[in-house]
């Protein structure tokens, strides 16, 4: 397929504002569009999951990139399940739909790592995402972002709309969420071993047992992923982003308290829940489809990511 030239395409980028959107907002300029044609509706005036907000977000516009998402790590899983399902569902259903009858030109839907089976041979296999339930915690909200991919697949069938669904494991780096309440495992961790160290705290303690593997990747990385996919790919098959490398929850935390210099002894909360067991990604498909590879080094990553916390902690 030759590749979609961004340069003047009206792009409207849902979570653009957020973490993984400025990066992606980034990206999209790299690669040609003009970033007064990028339209980035804002949760306060614009809710995604009344269909009028989502028939006015995309009307005139050529390309929709759907990265907002309700999301959080294992302890909103556990407070907000019904949130979870619903609001994404609501969002990303009726944004394709809104979409499909905008008449936009390509969909790019960023799915969730989520979606997977707890027990999925490793490394994750695109072809195995309906073996089986996700992990019990993740199940509302990775179903419900999963349901979003049996629709394109639909619209793909009977209108012929392109829209692509791609799979990115866990994220991290600068500007991540450090909020304790939603945050995920890596700015989690850093902000508690900062709170440790700024306490004078001898212990750390960590949930779970520090058994399972988790595969991160660069936001930039990520990013650079979804762009490309967005001129390059055009299929109802779904695409992990990842980088293949798998570390343990006991392996990180050692690693970030080393980068951190903190030497007090971390205490295993094994009453709390681990998540699932494992989680790293076959990459091959993304690496065939549309040439893309992660670049950033994960220790690399992780010391710019406790960088700009330690700036910006207060």
């Amino acid at each position: 397929m030759t590749a979609l030239d961004l340069k003047n395409k009206r792009i409207v980028v849902t979570g653009g504002a957020g973490f993984l959107g400025r990066q992606v907002i980034a990206q999209l300029c790299k690669a040609g569009a003009d970033l007064q044609k990028i339209t980035v509706p804002r949760s306060h005036d614009c809710d995604l999951r009344q269909m009028e907000s989502c028939q006015r977000v995309v009307s005139q516009q050529d390309i929709v990139v759907h990265l907002a998402a309700h999301v959080g790590g294992i302890g909103l899983n556990r407070e907000k399940p019904a949130e979870l399902f619903y609001d994404n569902l609501m969002m990303g259903t009726q944004l394709i739909h809104a979409a499909y009858e905008a008449g936009v030109e390509k969909f790019t839907c960023v799915g969730t790592i989520c979606a997977y089976p707890k027990f999925t041979p490793v490394p994750f296999k695109e072809d195995d995402l309906w073996n089986g339930y996700p992990e019990e915690t993740n199940a509302p909200y990775g179903i419900a972002k999963k349901a979003l991919l049996v629709q394109l697949e639909a619209y793909r069938q009977q209108y012929n709309f392109d829209g692509i669904y791609l799979l990115p494991v866990n994220l991290y780096g600068p500007e991540d969420n450090f909020d304790p309440s939603s945050s995920h495992v890596i700015p989690a961790l850093i902000r508690k071993v900062h709170e440790a160290q700024q306490r004078g705290d001898k212990h750390l303690p960590v949930w779970g047992d520090g058994s399972p593997t988790r595969e991160f990747l660069y936001s930039e990385d990520a990013a650079r992923g979804i762009v490309m996919a967005t001129q390059h790919y055009s299929s109802h098959e779904p695409v992990n982003l990842g980088t293949g490398y798998e570390i343990s929850i006991r392996v990180l935390i050692e690693l970030i308290c080393e980068l951190m210099g903190f030497e007090g002894e971390l205490v295993w909360e094994t009453d709390k829940p681990n998540g699932q067991p494992r989680r790293c990604l076959d990459t091959e498909r993304a690496q065939k489809a549309f040439g893309f590879t992660a670049t950033m080094e994960f220790k690399e990553g992780l010391k710019r990511t406790i960088d700009w916390y330690r700036q910006h902690a207060a």
